[in-house]
């Protein structure tokens, strides 16, 4: 293997979403000389984030007090907003949760709002290089000294191709990564440094997001709806959304929480029917959808965050887990969080030799936040509805936010979402109606327009950790649900009436979602890095 080069930086940042970016900018505003880098897997900032977002302002209006005299493209203020109960022919308007009003928010291309910030901190002085994804974190004498990143050109067969780049590493004195949910690197670093072992187990959401165009009298800008019920069955938890936003825009997204029992069930057919509703039918009539794209969630609120710093680095934003569910938002804790790590990188760095290696100022500054008593507040909220079902989840939902108002003397527990799924044999089919065409969709059309590609000779970033275990569980015992919930296509089960079926994987297909790594039965499935720049491309107003 060819020798690497290296590059030295104060701070290296892994990810350029809200949490990363905001941690840059903030560095530079606190340590203006700092050499402070951002490496992006992306083809560029924002190609791969997904999110029917309202933003909540509170954490941009810290790093950015006048950020409304320049706001990111497509920034439109939150208007009238409902929470809906829908069953298969009736919407029945429920009253908003106090954590779901949305006053003084502001709907955004989430995507947008990062090649803002990405320009900000460019104009503070930060480097930041896309398609240079980090594949290898460097850790030395039980310390974290950065990543390698920008590895290109490794053959199918793993063999050095023509093309062959050995990549860089990237050393600093604090590496922040910021790698949004179920990060590659983050789940390494939780194994060598320990990091779950006083945390329960995450839990996770697959939104399957679409973006549409319609005609402008139907078009009510700032409109927000969110709604439960139909078409999910009331042992699955989920909801969807419509936020109306720019010039005719609509972002029209469906989440189903990766807990569910039924290996049946599968995201992106729950999304599609979801748009036939008679009330949602008419939103989108006549429009035109212009983009695809799906991504998993975390949803374990505080008591699955890990201990976010070890030596030589922490977690940040989503890769840790500061989603709050309760409010349908995580990008105003996620910018928090990396706006805290930095100024605890910044006081590390004036400190000079005398620094310590753990940022523990991080961690305890979050506990003094505004983010950590926000969590605290809603924690039940989300696993009320694991253990009691949809019913009881919203007595349970109704009890913490009127009763007890967040102070419950108790924490309710996640299970993984992998072992929640039920055999096959024991769970009712579902017959998913065919795609028109117009109102819905299937998968490799939807994939098409997620402008996803990958370098083809390159090894396949979605590994079998057993290729055997896929014959003998996945088929076996659960009908290859990976076939079902992968919302790109990428899992087929293959010649399936002989005696020997078999999974072919599309892993040209990959949309980045990362639910395979995550809802696997026996977590037989490795989501891994791919080349830089592949994956998804996501338009503007994603």
């Amino acid at each position: 293997m060819a020798d690497r080069e290296s590059m030295d930086f104060d701070v290296l940042i892994v990810g350029a979403g809200p949490s990363g970016l905001a941690a840059a900018i903030r560095l530079k505003q606190m340590a203006p000389d700092a050499a402070v880098c951002v490496v992006e897997k992306g083809s560029e900032v924002g190609a791969h984030i997904l999110s029917g977002a309202v933003l909540e302002t509170r954490a941009l209006d810290e790093l950015i007090p006048d950020w409304r005299d320049d706001p990111p493209a497509l920034a439109t203020p939150a208007g009238d907003d409902r929470f809906v109960f829908l069953t298969a022919t009736r919407a029945i308007r429920l009253p908003t949760p106090p954590q779901m009003h949305n006053h003084g928010n502001y709907i955004v291309s989430l995507g947008n709002v990062c090649r803002w910030l990405g320009a900000k901190a460019e104009a503070l002085g930060v480097e930041i290089y896309a398609g240079f994804a980090a594949s290898e974190t460097i850790i030395e004498d039980g310390r974290v000294q950065g990543v390698v990143a920008g590895v290109m050109g490794i053959g199918k067969n793993g063999e050095e191709g023509p093309n062959y780049q050995p990549g860089m590493e990237l050393r600093a004195k604090y590496t922040l990564f910021a790698e949004g949910c179920r990060g590659s690197l983050t789940k390494k670093l939780e194994t060598t440094f320990g990091l779950r072992a006083d945390a329960a187990p995450q839990t996770y959401g697959l939104g399957v997001k679409e973006l549409w165009e319609i005609p402008k009298d139907q078009h009510k800008p700032g409109f927000i709806w969110h709604s439960v019920g139909w078409p999910l069955a009331s042992d699955t938890y989920g909801g969807a959304w419509l936020y109306m936003f720019g010039e005719n825009l609509v972002s029209v997204g469906f989440v189903v929480g990766l807990d569910y029992a039924n290996p049946w069930i599968s995201p992106f057919e729950e999304m599609q029917r979801f748009k036939t509703h008679p009330a949602v039918a008419p939103m989108l009539a006549g429009g035109k959808r212009i983009a695809y794209g799906a991504r998993a969630l975390n949803e374990g609120g505080l008591q699955a965050i890990p201990e976010l710093a070890f030596p030589g680095g922490v977690l940040i934003g989503c890769t840790a887990g500061f989603l709050n569910v309760a409010k349908i938002k995580g990008s105003h804790t996620a910018m928090k969080s990396g706006m805290l790590a930095a100024e605890a990188a910044a006081e590390a760095l004036a400190l000079g030799d005398t620094a310590s290696p753990v940022l523990k100022a991080y961690p305890i500054a979050l506990r003094d936040s505004w983010v950590w008593k926000e969590l605290h507040g809603v924690r039940n909220i989300r696993p009320g509805f694991a253990k009691f079902g949809f019913w009881g989840g919203m007595v349970n939902a109704a009890f913490e936010t009127y009763v007890t108002r967040g102070h419950s003397p108790w924490t309710l527990a996640h299970h993984p979402d992998h072992a929640t799924t039920k055999p096959a044999a024991d769970s009712p089919r579902i017959a998913y109606p065919k795609p028109d065409g117009v109102l819905t969709f299937d998968r490799l059309s939807s994939v098409y327009l997620s402008n996803t590609n990958h370098e083809e000779d390159q090894p396949a970033h979605l590994k079998l950790r057993n290729v055997e275990t896929w014959s003998t569980v996945n088929w076996a015992k659960f009908a290859s649900p990976e076939s079902r919930y992968c919302p790109a296509g990428v899992y087929e089960a293959v010649d399936i009436d002989t005696p020997t079926p078999h999974l072919v994987i599309n892993a040209q297909n990959c949309v980045h979602c990362k639910t395979c790594d995550i809802k696997d039965p026996d977590q037989n499935i490795d989501w891994c890095t791919p080349e830089g720049g592949g994956g998804p491309n996501y338009i503007g107003g994603m």
